[in-house]
């Protein structure tokens, strides 16, 4: 897609009522044409702070291994302000080993990388709070991923919201295993929102079935320039008759 079109879109989903407009943080495209066009996450959220009026935005998810983590919460910070306090940081270990090798990062196994992530989210906190101005909204971490073991850990002690994908049994059983980790934690697992994205590989099961396995908040991927409009303007309707009943 082209800058035009991406910014289109972003204005259509937020001017159609979407609750949340996301980007990822690749360096390639990692479906489609793999020498397809991409753009920086940062640099791309920040364009998207300006034109967009009532969506939250963020990453879905940013690498921690990408940035240095306290110049990663400065950069949120300067986006939570320019959204007018609408930015959710959505963070992640990372797993495409071209965006490593292409843009000379080291990559750890995945349980390093993991424990990496879980180190840079103390820094972030701690740098957030040093800030002058701190952030202007609420500013959420998000964390995403599948790891049973350690990546639902680390959610379930240090994030406000989860991210996961697959089909509607595949959430309700991760939705559990998180449940378990805030029980550890001595924490309500309802103090953590539930976020499904939604693939077209997943696209048999229903929104309601995503629902009753727990999610909270479904976010439709797609890639552009054929972003499906249509898709995002029947999950509303599918919102607000809910909220409407």
């Amino acid at each position: 897609m082209t800058w035009d079109e991406m910014a289109a879109a972003w204005r259509h989903a937020d001017e159609a009522g979407a609750d949340s407009i996301w980007t990822f943080d690749h360096f390639f495209p990692i479906d489609g044409d793999p020498e397809g066009t991409a753009f920086e996450c940062w640099s791309t959220l920040a364009a998207m702070a300006s034109v967009t009026k009532r969506a939250q935005i963020g990453p879905l998810v940013t690498c921690t291994g990408f940035r240095n983590p306290d110049l990663l919460a400065d950069m949120a910070r300067t986006v939570d302000h320019a959204s007018g306090g609408r930015l959710v940081l959505g963070l992640g270990s990372g797993w495409l080993e071209r965006d490593y090798q292409s843009y000379g990062y080291a990559m750890s196994r995945d349980a390093d990388r993991i424990r990496e992530m879980e180190a840079a989210i103390h820094r972030i906190r701690h740098r957030l709070g040093q800030l002058r101005p701190g952030p202007v909204g609420p500013l959420p971490i998000l964390v995403g991923g599948l790891g049973p073991r350690m990546t639902l850990d680390v959610c379930a002690r240090l994030a406000d919201a989860w991210n996961g994908w697959g089909t509607p049994e595949e959430i309700a059983h991760l939705n559990g295993v998180l449940d378990g980790w805030c029980e550890r934690a001595e924490r309500d697992p309802a103090q953590i929102e539930r976020t499904v994205a939604v693939f077209e590989t997943a696209s048999d099961a229903t929104y309601d079935d995503y629902t009753a396995a727990g999610a909270d908040h479904l976010i439709l991927v797609r890639s552009g320039p054929d972003y499906r409009i249509e898709e995002l303007e029947s999950l509303l309707a599918w919102r607000d008759s809910r909220s409407g009943s």
